[in-house]
């Protein structure tokens, strides 16, 4: 059963305010000790499932081992670090040092989470820490879930302290869609900005659904420099059965991966529009930029072409890559304009899809989603970009919150295939509605959908990668309606940045303020 939002909201307000009013935490603070005890609920129903199924083979005096259950995705849980042991324990016992025992034993048995999980439960009320194991416990969590309360924690509780953009948590169905474009079936992944380790959550669903195993097919590898937030990525990777090498690092100055060329698919959602990185670490001594910005360094302030050149080198030679762009980018003049062409000149780039508003929890910008392969440099595709703008396709979740239907994922991965010439997916209940749209099964172009241009018709639009350029608009639409939808989305934008900065000032400003009256 998925997640419901709503339900959740309310639960994780009353965690919050048990925490809130009855502890010392700061709102920044909040997620530590509810992931780790989600996590080891979550632990414990995968546990059961797979010690059900170990019992048939172990029987009489044989007994699994920690082994035996990691080789089935499963954490290793003694009694005593089970998430219904510690619910069950008596009013008088002392359940903030219990919960210590229990992540230690946790840690213990399962290296994977050594130095991950959280201690200092004795700090907290007894009562309080009841409280959180009574909220939490009828919580169901499928998917990433885990980034979505991460999410919900730092933007509803800690927003004083913390950057928004979509830094952190990268919404589901966007995730699935990009994981449902570049296929990754088998291989090595990179998410060199990972955050909670959404991507490669959904990357191994992917490969289940293909009835294949992800510890044998798939193994990941992150870039995060947040030390909070690594930890997450490895707690959420334990919980989903997958293991990874995630390393604390800045992926604009550290390459802890020696990741030129190396990579088969490459994913991300990096920080967008992001100043201030310091050049002169960005070359060699010898002045030569690293191979790492593959596309060089923009000459102005802003960093998404460095995360661009970044995706581009990682990728080996048949490599894919799909990753969240801010709008922006997509026609960005000057130097970013020449490092497009370059991208574009050299024939890997895929796909671009324009979202509509709203489908971030913290951010209202639509967002574009650029899709590399370089082993299409080979076929017939090599001078070709496929645009599709999927502005009017989401379903409102909330007034102010949109993702995409399962439908609707496949019917715009759909898409992607047939221009690929590949076989399409109706499982999630497309078909129909590509029906309608592509009649016999070929791709076409589709005024205010979809449309392939070459490079010659990107180079009469100045290299740009803005879907709306191309696509076109749908009938009884008006070309003037796409061009103010265009300015008006560069408007916001640039609203949403300032506003951003905005924030960022006052919380340094509250701080100096604080540190003179101290």
């Amino acid at each position: 059963m998925s997640v419901d939002l709503q339900d959740l909201s309310r639960r994780l307000f009353k965690t919050a305010n048990q925490l809130w009013t009855n502890t010392t935490l700061r709102p920044h603070q909040y997620s530590q000790p509810v992931l780790a005890l989600i996590a080891l609920r979550q632990m414990e129903a995968k546990f059961n499932d797979v010690h059900a199924a170990l019992s048939k083979t172990f029987t009489g005096r044989l007994r699994a081992t920690a082994p035996d259950y990691h080789a089935k995705g499963a954490m290793f849980l003694p009694e005593e670090a089970r998430f219904s042991f510690l619910l069950a324990l008596p009013e008088a016992e002392d359940l903030g040092r219990a919960l210590n025992t229990a992540m230690e034993l946790v840690a213990e048995h399962n290296p994977d989470l050594r130095g991950i999980l959280p201690q200092g439960y004795g700090a907290l009320p007894d009562r309080v820490l009841r409280e959180l194991l009574r909220l939490l416990q009828p919580l169901e969590i499928t998917g990433d879930a885990y980034g979505l309360i991460f999410e919900y924690f730092m933007d509803a509780f800690a927003s004083a302290f913390m950057e928004k953009g979509g830094e952190y948590f990268t919404p589901s169905s966007i995730v699935k869609l990009i994981v449902e474009v570049i296929e990754p079936y088998h291989g090595k992944i990179f998410d060199p900005a990972c955050g909670s380790g959404g991507m490669f959550v959904h990357s191994a669903e992917f490969v289940r659904r293909h009835h294949m195993s992800p510890s044998r097919e798939i193994s990941v590898y992150g870039t995060e420099k947040m030390p909070d937030t690594r930890k997450l990525c490895s707690l959420n990777l334990a919980v989903h059965g997958l293991s990874g090498d995630i390393r604390e690092a800045n992926s604009y100055y550290e390459d802890p991966h020696d990741l030129v060329g190396k990579f088969d698919y490459v994913m991300a959602n990096p920080p967008f529009n992001q100043s201030e990185v310091d050049r002169s670490l960005l070359s060699q001594q010898t002045g030569v930029v690293d191979a790492r910005f593959s596309l060089g360094i923009p000459s102005i302030n802003n960093a998404n072409y460095l995360w661009i050149g970044l995706f581009t080198a990682a990728l080996n030679e048949t490599g894919r890559a799909g990753f969240v762009m801010a709008n922006s980018a997509s026609d960005a003049g000057g130097s970013e304009r020449e490092m497009r062409r370059k991208l574009i000149e050299s024939g890997v780039v895929d796909c671009i899809i324009t979202t509509s508003p709203n489908m971030f929890l913290t951010v209202t910008l639509p967002v574009t989603l650029w899709f590399l392969d370089k082993g299409k440099r080979t076929t017939a595709r090599e001078d070709e970009v496929l645009f599709i703008d999927a502005r009017t396709i989401f379903r409102q979740v909330t007034r102010a919150h949109r993702d995409f239907a399962p439908d609707q994922i496949e019917l715009l991965a759909n898409i992607v295939r047939l221009w690929r010439g590949n076989e399409i997916e109706t499982v999630a209940g497309s078909a129909s509605r590509l029906a309608e749209l592509f009649g016999d099964d070929c791709y076409k172009d589709i005024p205010g959908l979809c449309c392939v241009a070459k490079r010659s018709d990107i180079l009469a639009q100045d290299w740009s990668l803005n879907p709306g350029r191309y696509v076109g608009v749908a009938q009884g639409e008006h070309s003037d309606d796409e061009e103010f939808k265009l300015r008006l989305e560069a408007l916001q934008e640039e609203l949403e940045g300032l506003n951003a900065e905005a924030s960022r000032i006052q919380a340094v400003i509250a701080q100096n303020v604080a540190e003179v009256l101290a």
